[in-house]
């Protein structure tokens, strides 16, 4: 999550300044290009920078790690572009906002209170960086001053959306009641204090359920704790869970069979050149890092951790450490004997590479990117020999040597979650850029637009891709595959995929889809009979009650971005949990407002 640009996004609630403020460095630095005409100060002297090769090098070197996950110098991101911001602003002032921001706001700083107004965050304060560092990543920085991008090919648009969807979200009339039940273990001294994102059952006959922390670590729910099953930095010491934005263990699953054959699979992040990568890219593009995906055969099925070995299937470059391999699952409603049982889908992201000029990464049908996959693990008919493709698989009888077999769907930015509704429904939920988020109904040989559209969008990739606009009148020309449900960012940043509620708690809830948003931490549902491609189902709003007090995930964390998950458990057990603090709740109920 992706991941730190949802800082950016306008969220309606107007959030109190905390004791804690985050932002990386990365992100503070896209501050400074917005902010009224009367408070930009004059333009930098390049004398304030330094421009010594060695300074650049540095500078670079430290920017490419700290901050290109969220910036380049021409196109808004994650976060805005940096083409300008030492021309906004003058480096005393930069300088002195990046030592201390929170003091800076503080002390009521005009630019520096317009910037938390709008953005709602701050970063912490960095007064453990090196002076010289400081200097290297600004002289960098400085050095690649760009004048703003026109949006090139607009004329052929239109004018850009103000308001993509315009229909808010109706209030659904029903609270659901929570109870809290235990909090992670803290992984991090800093928001997010546990990095909670995948609950799993086991498959078979088992009573047993796993949820992971992305900063390594697989833990096994007994009651109220969570105990130890596995440690990825263990296993892989090239692993790396920093700077965050949705590195470390993205995924796991289970084999169906696990019980008979102790497979377990899981996705992770390592450092750049850690091995040679299966699917590369031209050396004048960079590589962020990693994606490695790992089939591990544990010895006993029925121990209480993890004693085994590990085999990689599949190797991933990505341009940054955003949007990446943060999916893999087995249709858990495959029967043995049927063509998708024991079948792996993989989501992986475009890596960033559309909003830093690498755009045809994700377009081109026969790359890796931006692609739902489809691969038989126990196989090995694919180019490295390591899995197999299925015979089923939409390009799988191409005879075209360039054809990449393995993909199921594509079309892409970030295949955060893929799940199935009780009637079979495939769902594919995909983080957008700015404007629209979005959940499909997964389709074999499908494209769902990206990056030439978002949700149900024209969106300029070439341009800025700040904005959208109106389909063009030929658009059945293009023969994308619309969403089933999408909501703009007036309702929230991020969405967060959840699942068809069937448990016993709630008969209210039963056969609803049940979601949300991962920033503001708003709970939505719609009914998941309604879930059709290209046809929005009608959302509406849960209200959330813990205690019996009606409350909000935001008040829960005390805290702008609330990071929120969804996952079920044993017996139809729906349960929500948030990154920010670590709380994990059970849903106890759903009443009348």
């Amino acid at each position: 999550m992706a991941t730190n640009r949802f800082f950016f996004r306008q969220n309606p609630q107007r959030i109190i300044l905390q004791k804690q403020l985050h932002i990386p460095l990365a992100i503070l630095l896209g501050l400074f290009l917005t902010g009224s005409r009367e408070l930009a100060l004059a333009q930098a002297p390049k004398k304030d920078y330094l421009t010594d090769a060695a300074a650049l090098a540095k500078g670079k070197q430290l920017f490419l790690q700290n901050c290109s996950a969220c910036h380049n110098f021409s196109q808004r991101g994650i976060g805005p572009n940096l083409g300008t911001v030492t021309a906004n602003v003058s480096s005393q002032w930069l300088k002195t906002f990046v030592r201390n921001a929170p003091d800076v706001i503080a002390r009521g700083d005009k630019r520096a209170k317009q910037l938390f107004d709008e953005y709602k965050q701050a970063m912490p304060s960095f007064q453990h960086l090196a002076n010289a560092d400081l200097d290297a990543i600004l002289a960098y920085v400085h050095s690649q001053h760009k004048e703003p991008k026109a949006d090139v090919g607009n004329e052929k648009l239109g004018p850009p959306l103000s308001n993509p969807v315009p229909s808010g979200v109706a209030a659904s009339g029903l609270a659901i009641n929570l109870e809290e039940v235990m909090t992670a273990p803290a992984t991090a001294q800093k928001i997010p204090l546990a990095r909670i994102n995948k609950m799993q059952v086991m498959p078979g006959q088992s009573n047993r359920v796993f949820l992971q922390d992305m900063r390594g670590t697989l833990y096994e729910m007994i009651g109220k704790t969570l105990r130890v099953y596995m440690s990825i930095p263990a296993e892989r010491p090239n692993f790396i869970n920093e700077p965050g934005h949705a590195t470390g263990l993205g995924s796991y699953a289970f084999h169906p069979d696990f019980l008979q054959n102790g497979l377990l699979y899981t996705t992770h992040t390592e450092k750049t050149n850690s091995a040679p990568a299966d699917f590369a890219y031209a050396d004048s593009i960079r590589v962020g890092l990693q994606w490695v995906l790992t089939e591990w055969k544990q010895t006993d099925p029925a121990a209480p951790t993890f004693s085994g070995k590990g085999r990689e299937l599949l190797r991933v470059n990505m341009v940054t450490n955003i949007h990446g391999v943060q999916e893999i699952t087995f249709n858990p409603l495959a029967r043995p004997g049927t063509p998708d049982y024991g079948m792996l889908y993989i989501g992986v992201g475009d890596g960033g590479s559309t909003e830093n000029k690498a755009y045809f990464l994700c377009k081109d049908p026969n790359r890796v990117w931006g692609k739902v996959l489809r691969i038989d693990p126990k196989g090995s008919n694919s180019k490295n020999g390591h899995y197999g493709i299925p015979a089923d698989n939409p390009y799988a009888q191409s005879t075209d040597p360039a054809t990449l077999k393995e993909v199921f769907c594509r079309g892409f930015r970030n295949p955060n979650r893929i799940a199935w509704t009780p009637d079979g429904t495939m769902l594919i939920s995909d983080i957008g850029q700015t404007q629209s988020e979005e959940l499909n109904v997964g389709m074999a040989g499908a494209d769902y637009g990206w990056p030439e559209r978002e949700g149900t969008f024209v969106i300029n990739h070439r341009g800025l891709m700040d904005r959208v606009y109106a389909l063009p009148a030929n658009d059945s020309e293009s023969h994308y595959t619309y969403p089933a449900v999408q909501y703009d960012h007036d309702e929230g940043n991020a969405i967060s995929a959840g699942f068809v509620y069937i448990g016993s708690e709630a008969p209210a809830l039963r056969g609803k889809y049940i979601f949300g948003d991962i920033v503001n931490g708003r709970v939505y549902c719609v009914e998941s009979n309604q879930l059709k491609a290209g046809k929005q189902a009608t959302m509406q709003e849960l209200s959330i009650r813990v205690g019996g007090q009606p409350t909000t995930f935001q008040k829960l964390t005390n805290h702008a971005k609330t990071d929120l998950r969804f996952g079920v458990g044993l017996n139809g057990e729906f349960y929500l949990y948030t990154k920010t603090d670590g709380k994990i709740y059970k849903l106890a109920g759903c009443s009348p407002e």
